[in-house]
């Protein structure tokens, strides 16, 4: 039995490796994540609102925008076009919304029992 020279076999599992990698990367299923798409855009604080009481704030509005998208608040950045992100807090937990119109804002109101036809 003879003995195979291993390192050809090295080279092309790596040369394969980095060719697959490039491939995807040029195609677009591969992203590099780099520092800046991870950046801290702007720090927001929550106002307790109390029934019955003011609170001041600021008239004029914030660069950013939210939507409930699958139950997640994302923002998105007026400012700067295509910018869009997630709002967590400082653990990196997602903030979660409810999608509510306007109407629905108030509680809800219990539900009457259907009367039966006479």
């Amino acid at each position: 039995m003879s003995e195979r020279n291993p390192i050809p076999l090295i080279l092309t599992a790596v040369g394969t490796v980095a060719v697959t990698v490039g491939v995807l990367w040029y195609y677009g299923y591969l992203h590099f994540a780099k520092p800046q798409d991870a950046l801290l855009l702007s720090d927001f604080t929550m106002l307790k609102t109390i029934p019955g009481e003011d609170y001041k704030v600021s008239l004029q509005p914030a660069d950013q925008v939210a939507q409930c998208i699958d139950g997640v608040l994302v923002l998105f950045d007026t400012q700067q076009k295509g910018l869009t992100g997630v709002l967590v807090d400082n653990k990196k937990r997602a903030v979660r919304c409810t999608e509510q119109s306007l109407s629905s804002a108030q509680p809800a109101q219990p539900a009457q029992p259907a009367q039966p036809a006479q």
